[in-house]
């Protein structure tokens, strides 16, 4: 279906996090009726209230909808303990599971659902890069933490919760996306950009591990893209096409913002810095190497394939914001 040919009516799932207002804002300059399911009690023009658990009055929105996008789930952004393990579990499978339940239970069932999902389900590995097609999903790495598991399991039981709604006339996919790249204050770029600039952009435990990332304006056109394609579900990567590790990753971020200096940091050092930032260092150690297979072989172009020139664009447009 030509998503482009006529308005559409999209309910976005957890669409009031900072990814789910980048979509929210492009799909309502492309003319389309948005209508965010949120936990938070304070509503406001088309906000719907859920809990992202259980059936109710919101199911009533995905009936007769065109699109559902649901993003919901906590934050990966904290320390992975077994507390904050469980919640991001329960948010991310309980939030699909009824979702599932309300499409399937609608009368006019909308005709493509994007579920949220993580390049994280793939393997830390250096040699090749993981594809929807050759990739090692999972892997018990024996140079890693073994709770590392936890996050491929989480986006395992995400993706199995996904495969296993019974929504025979709605197209699944699952958006297997790498870090989203935007300049909003708070973001990854924002908060990688600041170290930058205050000189501790440098290589991380050697900095060979790859990052795998996509500018927030070719995630927006990818999902577009993808509502317009009958032909793809399952996984689908969400990265751009050019990866790169770590060390040099950073050196394009500091040559776009200014800074001269990136001092280096050890594993253990990062260990102590994610203890104070109440983060996890398995964010910044393991090694993401996406690429996204399905999207070029079937024809997708992306605006900022190569990091230099997104980490420009970022830049130039965080500077604005702040004039």
């Amino acid at each position: 279906m030509d998503s482009s040919n006529r308005r559409m009516k999209i309910v976005l799932a957890g669409g009031s996090g900072q990814l789910g207002q980048v979509l929210r804002r492009a799909y309502e300059e492309f003319g389309h009726e948005i209508v965010i399911l949120s936990r938070s009690a304070s509503g406001g023009p088309g906000v719907v209230r859920w809990d992202g658990r259980s059936l109710g009055a919101w199911a009533g929105e995905v009936d007769g909808a065109d699109v559902v996008i649901n993003l919901a789930g906590r934050s990966v952004n904290c320390r992975y303990t077994k507390t904050t393990r469980t919640e991001m579990f329960a948010s991310r499978v309980d939030s699909t599971r009824v979702i599932g339940q309300a499409i399937g239970r609608a009368k006019r069932p909308p005709f493509v659902w994007l579920q949220s999902s993580t390049a994280t389900i793939y393997s830390h590995r250096f040699d090749a890069p993981n594809d929807e097609l050759t990739g090692i999903v999972g892997g018990a790495e024996p140079d890693v933490p073994p709770y590392w598991r936890a996050s491929i399991e989480i986006a395992q039981a995400w993706e199995r919760t996904l495969q296993d709604a019974a929504t025979p006339q709605t197209r699944k996919v699952a958006l297997r996306s790498a870090m989203v790249m935007g300049p909003e204050r708070g973001g990854v770029f924002h908060v990688l950009s600041t170290l930058a600039r205050f000189g501790l952009g440098g290589p991380v435990a050697g900095g060979r591990q790859f990052v795998s990332w996509i500018h927030e304006r070719d995630f927006v056109r990818a999902t577009e893209f993808l509502l317009a394609r009958d032909d793809l579900d399952g996984p689908v990567n969400l990265a751009a096409p050019a990866p790169l590790p770590q060390r040099v990753f950073m050196r394009a971020l500091r040559h776009a913002v200014g800074a001269r200096v990136g001092l280096p940091a050890t594993a253990w050092m990062v260990g102590v810095g994610a203890y104070f930032l109440r983060t996890d260092p398995e964010l910044i150690l393991k090694s993401r190497y996406v690429a996204p297979r399905r999207l070029m072989d079937a024809g997708f172009e992306f605006e900022f394939p190569t990091w230099p020139d997104a980490a420009r664009d970022l830049a130039a447009r965080s500077r604005k914001q702040k004039n």
